[in-house]
């Protein structure tokens, strides 16, 4: 009898572990518990659903955790419209540039063994970058046609301006100019490229600005994979892998999805003008080319662990990534009074809440926009958070004064993106009442 009492004990907290693993954190009996109205909740499902019901976007993903419990958890409308599949909340999502913190960890992990150091030139560890110039239009006046002209860089690019996009690169995919055309022509990412191949292409490009001067978001990230992969010896997938998903347990986390996982992909959705779906990536394979800033995907309890990890300051179910002060280092502000802002900063991200400048409150920091001030942003949220998103919709933020994390995940179109996320935020802070 007391045999049989055993494993059935066993029994039930081998199913509470993996029901917590899968819904990535425990979850509160009641959203109360936890400070959130539950009535309120459910204005999260009803706009949601409104926007699947209307045709706007197949559907979504909203987990909300405060205080390490989960209080909301809901997949809401379609994983793939087409085939009528329902969301489900382990559906997994191309998180695109959601990648980019993960990178950042990886990198500051290696800070903390001492194999690199922040202020080191890239040239250090990638040597196709050294002499880089800056490309700068001039006018031909015999032509009449502005030309491309190298200039030495003032400075060289660090390890530091990578994850902060200081490093004078630039994605050729936002705005309009001749070194923003060099980086289309140069066909960056190609998927079937290693991301060896990647830096020996892109260190023959142009900067767009010198380095430690302009804000201006980029291919940065991506280089600073190539970084992780040259230090520690391994590829990039499987430094994640290894160092950072295993440990953490975060089982659906990596940059593609294996066969016996790939009916749990969420898609967008067909576009009714066109009649085709919005453009993604194939996840359904292992690419070439490991992108830290854009290639990853993951799933709302996955990510909701990983920041968990950082509100905990590096350390979660007893496994420690960072230190507290590393965390801490990595969500201040690293932009300074002068910095100046591109264009496309200033005309995109500036009137969506997301560029880390004063006009809106907020900085940014080793992978992160980081809010530096009350009001002025449209969206809702306090001083010391931090947060990014991705450009098919995912989106994530964590509020250590709240100690409140939100992660959204849907697949949808671009320039859909920017209302969903002002749409959580808004919802998540209306429901919030302790």
């Amino acid at each position: 009898m007391r045999f049989r009492r055993v494993i059935c004990m066993s029994a039930i907290a081998t199913c509470v572990a993996f029901s917590a693993l899968a819904q990535g954190l425990p979850r509160a009996s009641q959203p109360e518990d936890v400070g959130f109205s539950s009535e309120r909740l459910t204005r999260v499902t009803n706009a949601f659903q409104t926007e699947v019901d209307k045709g706007a976007i197949p559907g979504a993903v909203v987990l909300i955790a405060h205080n390490g419990k989960v209080a909301y958890f809901e997949a809401i409308g379609f994983q793939n419209r087409e085939n009528k599949a329902p969301m489900k909340t382990d559906a997994i999502f191309r998180i695109a540039s959601m990648s980019k913190p993960i990178t950042s960890v990886a990198v500051m992990m290696l800070v903390e063994e001492g194999k690199i150091q922040l202020l080191d030139p890239v040239s250090r560890y990638l040597p196709e970058f050294k002499g880089v110039q800056v490309g700068v239009e001039k006018l031909n006046t015999t032509t009449g046609n502005s030309e491309l002209i190298g200039e030495p860089a003032r400075q060289e690019m660090t390890i530091q301006d990578l994850p902060r996009h200081t490093s004078g690169l630039t994605y050729g995919i936002f705005g309009k100019s001749l070194v923003k055309q060099a980086y289309n022509e140069a066909n960056l990412f190609d998927r079937n490229q290693t991301l060896a191949e990647f830096v020996s292409k892109i260190a023959k490009l142009p900067l767009a600005y010198h380095p430690g001067t302009t804000w201006e978001y980029s291919h940065s990230t991506d280089v600073l994979g190539r970084v992780v992969e040259v230090v520690s010896g391994v590829t990039l997938d499987q430094f994640v892998a290894d160092r950072i998903a295993k440990p953490l347990g975060l089982s659906d986390t990596g940059f593609y999805v294996p066969n016996e996982k790939v009916d749990r992909i969420a898609e967008t959705q067909v576009d009714p003008t066109t009649g085709k779906r919005w453009p993604t990536i194939d996840v359904a394979k292992r690419p070439n080319w490991m992108s830290g800033g854009a290639g990853m995907v993951s799933t709302a309890s996955d990510y909701v662990r990983f920041a968990q990890m950082l509100l905990n300051g590096g350390e979660l179910d007893h496994v420690r990534l960072l230190s507290p002060r590393t965390v801490a280092f990595m969500t201040s502000d690293h932009l300074w009074p002068g910095v100046a802002f591109s264009p496309v900063t200033l005309e995109l991200f500036e009137p969506l809440g997301i560029a880390p400048t004063p006009k809106v409150g907020q900085g940014f920091g080793l992978g992160f926009v980081v809010r530096t001030q009350e009001g002025r942003n449209p969206m809702p949220g306090s001083p010391g958070e931090y947060y990014w998103a991705g450009i098919w919709g995912t989106a994530f933020w964590v509020d250590p004064k709240e100690k409140l994390i939100a992660v959204l995940m849907m697949q949808a179109a671009p320039l859909q993106a920017r209302y969903y996320r002002s749409l959580i935020r808004n919802l998540t802070s209306q429901a919030l009442i302790d």
